[in-house]
């Protein structure tokens, strides 16, 4: 008798996705996933349904680098021509310290700058974390970028970021002062444009209704506050019980308004090949716009955006049997 051959791999076991994993179009994520990464250099930049988008595979060096320059070229010509730049910002990472260190060393004035942060967390009961919590956007970003442009003329005021106060404001504060110029954003596990996740908090009846929501505080989907327990705020150590359950955030509204989008795909577990964003974002970037992957609506703009994805997220997605995990 021969070895029991019942483990050779076969395509005969068929099961659903569990239950909160929120993408729900089971056709458009095997389409997506087939999306190999010679089918998206071929598109030489152009993405296949919008032309109002330009979609760049790049090394994470010419990511950051873009992402770093498009930062430092706004505050400068906001000095130069004497003009104000609206800009909102995301997750604050070292890289605003570069930005920084480049100001300093010109001596740009940021006089003129207007920072406007995208999210921030919140408890249990809907009240937004204060600027003194040290794993908030807000208090990273004055530590990586305000405190470092200081004695550049930047204005106290011209700092919004998210609180019990301000939130219910945001959108009417961005309308007021013309709309953002520039959106930077990059999706999250659940596919999300900032911290809107596809929960209840945020479902419409049409897509035109989604889009025109403004800023609020709404519930965080469970992956992302699994994502967010791998990262160095919270020890990169899967602690979930020290990652607030909630999030004060732009709206869908205010990416649709503004003026220029950056949207960048590019982050892996530490450095390694492992990424739950390959998937993820061929569904923002690829897949039929939804309110199930609240980041794809940046599909249906209709003013520059500018998407990159890293090789690593690009890559094709594929099964590896030997790795294992």
């Amino acid at each position: 008798m021969g070895w029991n051959t019942s483990y050779q791999e076969t395509d005969h076991f068929k099961f659903q996705a569990a239950d909160f994993y929120p993408f729900k179009n089971t056709e458009e994520i095997k389409r997506c996933r087939a999306i190999t990464k010679e089918d998206i250099l071929a598109m030489n930049g152009h993405h296949p349904r919008n032309p109002h988008i330009r979609v760049d595979v790049l090394s994470d060096e010419e990511g950051e680098m873009l992402m770093l320059m498009d930062i430092v070229k706004r505050i400068v010509d906001s000095d130069r021509e004497d003009k104000q730049v609206v800009m909102i910002m995301p997750n604050p990472c070292p890289l605003y310290r570069k930005a920084a260190y480049i100001l300093k060393a010109l001596q740009v004035s940021c006089r003129n700058v207007k920072f406007y942060m995208m999210d921030e967390w919140a408890d249990q009961d809907g009240n937004v974390a204060p600027l003194s919590y040290k794993a908030g956007f807000g208090n990273a970003f004055c530590r990586f970028m305000l405190s470092n442009i200081a004695d550049l003329g930047f204005k106290e005021e011209n700092f919004i970021y998210h609180s019990n106060k301000t939130t219910p404001d945001f959108s009417k504060m961005l309308e007021q002062d013309g709309e953002a110029d520039i959106v930077y954003s990059g999706p999250g596990w659940p596919g999300h444009l900032a911290f809107i996740d596809p929960v209840e908090d945020w479902f419409q009846p049409t897509m035109e209704e989604y889009c025109q929501q403004g800023a609020k505080v709404a519930h965080l989907h469970p992956l992302t506050i699994a994502q967010n327990s791998l990262h160095g705020s919270f020890g990169c150590s899967g602690d979930i019980s020290n990652v607030p359950p909630m999030g004060a955030m732009m709206g869908p509204r205010d990416a649709m308004q503004a003026k220029d989008v950056l949207d960048s795909h590019d982050i892996t577990t530490a450095g390694s090949r492992v990424a739950w964003q390959r998937l993820t974002s061929r569904l923002c970037i690829f897949g039929k716009p939804s309110q199930d992957v609240p980041a794809s609506i940046l599909q249906l703009r209709d003013k520059p955006t500018h998407i990159t994805m890293s090789h690593q997220i690009a890559a094709t997605v594929e099964p590896d049997y030997e790795f294992q995990y």
